[in-house]
Protein backbone atom coordinates (compact mmCIF):
# COMPACT_ATOMS: atom_id res chain seq x y z
CA UNK A 1 0.00 0.00 0.00
CA UNK A 2 1.35 3.20 -1.34
CA UNK A 3 -1.07 5.79 0.54
CA UNK A 4 -1.98 6.32 4.03
CA UNK A 5 -5.53 5.18 5.10
CA UNK A 6 -6.61 8.25 7.24
CA UNK A 7 -10.34 7.39 7.51
CA UNK A 8 -9.45 3.61 8.97
CA UNK A 9 -6.50 4.86 11.39
CA UNK A 10 -9.29 8.00 12.91
CA UNK A 11 -11.61 5.41 13.55
CA UNK A 12 -9.18 3.09 15.19
CA UNK A 13 -7.52 5.68 17.12
CA UNK A 14 -11.14 7.16 18.21
CA UNK A 15 -11.83 3.44 18.91
CA UNK A 16 -8.83 2.94 21.19
CA UNK A 17 -9.74 6.35 22.84
CA UNK A 18 -12.81 4.35 23.91
CA UNK A 19 -15.27 6.45 22.26
CA UNK A 20 -18.67 4.73 22.03
CA UNK A 21 -19.30 6.06 18.58
CA UNK A 22 -16.87 6.52 15.84
CA UNK A 23 -16.00 9.75 14.03
CA UNK A 24 -18.13 11.65 12.14
CA UNK A 25 -16.65 13.12 8.38
CA UNK A 26 -18.62 16.03 7.72
CA UNK A 27 -21.09 15.35 4.96
CA UNK A 28 -22.29 17.47 2.57
CA UNK A 29 -26.00 17.62 0.35
CA UNK A 30 -25.41 20.63 -0.93
CA UNK A 31 -22.00 21.90 -1.75
CA UNK A 32 -21.44 25.11 -2.32
CA UNK A 33 -18.88 25.45 -5.10
CA UNK A 34 -19.30 27.42 -8.07
CA UNK A 35 -17.82 27.66 -11.68
CA UNK A 36 -15.24 30.18 -12.40
CA UNK A 37 -16.43 33.25 -13.86
CA UNK A 38 -13.06 33.69 -15.76
CA UNK A 39 -10.41 31.42 -16.91
CA UNK A 40 -7.91 30.40 -14.34
CA UNK A 41 -5.07 32.11 -16.33
CA UNK A 42 -6.88 35.38 -15.64
CA UNK A 43 -7.39 34.40 -11.95
CA UNK A 44 -6.32 35.09 -8.61
CA UNK A 45 -5.95 32.12 -6.50
CA UNK A 46 -5.49 32.38 -2.71
CA UNK A 47 -4.14 29.62 -0.64
CA UNK A 48 -5.74 27.65 2.27
CA UNK A 49 -4.10 25.69 4.36
CA UNK A 50 -4.75 23.74 8.19
CA UNK A 51 -1.22 23.43 8.30
CA UNK A 52 -0.23 25.70 11.62
CA UNK A 53 1.83 27.13 9.29
CA UNK A 54 4.39 29.84 11.33
CA UNK A 55 6.82 32.17 10.52
CA UNK A 56 10.13 31.81 12.34
CA UNK A 57 10.77 35.94 12.78
CA UNK A 58 6.89 35.80 14.46
CA UNK A 59 7.38 36.97 17.77
CA UNK A 60 8.91 34.73 20.09
CA UNK A 61 8.36 31.90 18.23
CA UNK A 62 4.44 31.69 18.69
CA UNK A 63 1.84 31.09 16.31
CA UNK A 64 -1.26 34.19 16.53
CA UNK A 65 -3.28 31.77 18.51
CA UNK A 66 -0.78 30.51 21.20
CA UNK A 67 -0.34 34.31 21.47
CA UNK A 68 -4.16 34.40 22.36
CA UNK A 69 -4.98 36.31 19.71
CA UNK A 70 -8.83 36.15 18.50
CA UNK A 71 -10.43 33.78 16.30
CA UNK A 72 -8.96 30.36 14.59
CA UNK A 73 -8.09 32.32 11.03
CA UNK A 74 -5.38 33.72 10.50
CA UNK A 75 -3.04 34.47 7.70
CA UNK A 76 0.46 34.77 6.37
CA UNK A 77 2.16 37.01 3.63
CA UNK A 78 2.62 34.68 0.51
CA UNK A 79 6.10 36.29 -0.09
CA UNK A 80 7.54 35.01 3.21
CA UNK A 81 10.49 33.55 2.39
CA UNK A 82 9.56 29.17 2.47
CA UNK A 83 13.04 29.06 4.74
CA UNK A 84 11.03 31.15 6.89
CA UNK A 85 8.12 29.21 7.01
CA UNK A 86 7.40 25.75 9.76
CA UNK A 87 4.74 23.89 11.43
CA UNK A 88 3.97 22.72 14.63
CA UNK A 89 1.20 21.06 14.42
CA UNK A 90 0.75 18.31 15.74
CA UNK A 91 -2.32 17.23 13.90
CA UNK A 92 -0.19 14.63 10.93
CA UNK A 93 0.31 10.87 11.00
CA UNK A 94 4.09 10.79 12.09
CA UNK A 95 4.78 7.28 10.52
CA UNK A 96 3.71 8.52 7.51
CA UNK A 97 5.29 11.61 6.92
CA UNK A 98 7.16 14.42 8.23
CA UNK A 99 6.60 18.67 7.96
CA UNK A 100 10.25 18.77 6.84
CA UNK A 101 9.20 19.85 3.29
CA UNK A 102 6.77 23.12 3.57
CA UNK A 103 6.14 23.02 0.24
CA UNK A 104 4.73 19.50 0.68
CA UNK A 105 1.63 21.07 2.86
CA UNK A 106 1.73 24.69 1.73
CA UNK A 107 3.13 24.92 -1.74
CA UNK A 108 3.63 28.76 -1.94
CA UNK A 109 6.90 27.80 -3.93
CA UNK A 110 5.11 25.73 -6.40
CA UNK A 111 2.08 28.21 -6.87
CA UNK A 112 4.22 31.16 -7.33
CA UNK A 113 6.02 29.24 -10.30
CA UNK A 114 2.77 28.03 -11.87
CA UNK A 115 1.76 32.12 -11.68
CA UNK A 116 4.93 32.93 -13.11
CA UNK A 117 3.76 30.41 -16.15
CA UNK A 118 0.80 31.64 -16.50
CA UNK A 119 -1.51 29.01 -15.40
CA UNK A 120 -3.19 31.72 -12.76
CA UNK A 121 -2.52 35.24 -13.12
CA UNK A 122 -1.83 36.11 -9.38
CA UNK A 123 -1.42 34.39 -5.77
CA UNK A 124 -3.25 36.59 -3.43
CA UNK A 125 -0.89 38.66 -0.69
CA UNK A 126 -1.60 36.33 1.97
CA UNK A 127 -2.44 32.48 2.55
CA UNK A 128 -5.41 32.16 4.88
CA UNK A 129 -4.17 29.60 7.86
CA UNK A 130 -7.58 27.82 9.85
CA UNK A 131 -5.96 26.11 12.93
CA UNK A 132 -7.65 22.10 13.42
CA UNK A 133 -10.24 23.11 16.04
CA UNK A 134 -12.37 19.51 15.15
CA UNK A 135 -15.60 20.91 14.95
CA UNK A 136 -17.47 20.74 11.79
CA UNK A 137 -20.45 23.84 13.40
CA UNK A 138 -17.38 26.05 13.93
CA UNK A 139 -15.72 25.36 10.55
CA UNK A 140 -18.89 25.62 8.86
CA UNK A 141 -20.66 28.50 10.88
CA UNK A 142 -17.14 31.12 11.60
CA UNK A 143 -14.20 29.64 10.42
CA UNK A 144 -14.95 29.29 6.31
CA UNK A 145 -17.37 32.33 6.56
CA UNK A 146 -14.02 34.10 7.92
CA UNK A 147 -11.89 33.37 4.76
CA UNK A 148 -14.14 33.86 2.78
CA UNK A 149 -14.62 37.50 3.77
CA UNK A 150 -10.93 37.29 3.73
CA UNK A 151 -10.48 35.95 0.37
CA UNK A 152 -13.01 38.05 -1.48
CA UNK A 153 -11.17 41.62 0.21
CA UNK A 154 -8.30 40.42 -1.46
CA UNK A 155 -10.23 39.89 -4.85
CA UNK A 156 -9.55 36.34 -4.75
CA UNK A 157 -11.42 34.07 -7.93
CA UNK A 158 -10.44 30.30 -7.09
CA UNK A 159 -8.86 29.03 -3.71
CA UNK A 160 -6.44 26.09 -3.15
CA UNK A 161 -7.20 24.21 -0.02
CA UNK A 162 -4.09 22.28 1.95
CA UNK A 163 -4.57 20.24 4.31
CA UNK A 164 -2.43 18.41 7.36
Amino acid sequence: MSYVRYIDKTREYYRAEGYEKPYKWANFDDVPFTALKKPLSESRLALISTSEISIKSWDDQRTPQEKGEAGNVYTVPTNTPVEDLYSLSHSFDKHATTLDDVNAFFPVSRLEELAAEGRFASLAPTAHGVYNAYSQRKTREADAPEVLRRCREEGVDVALLTPV
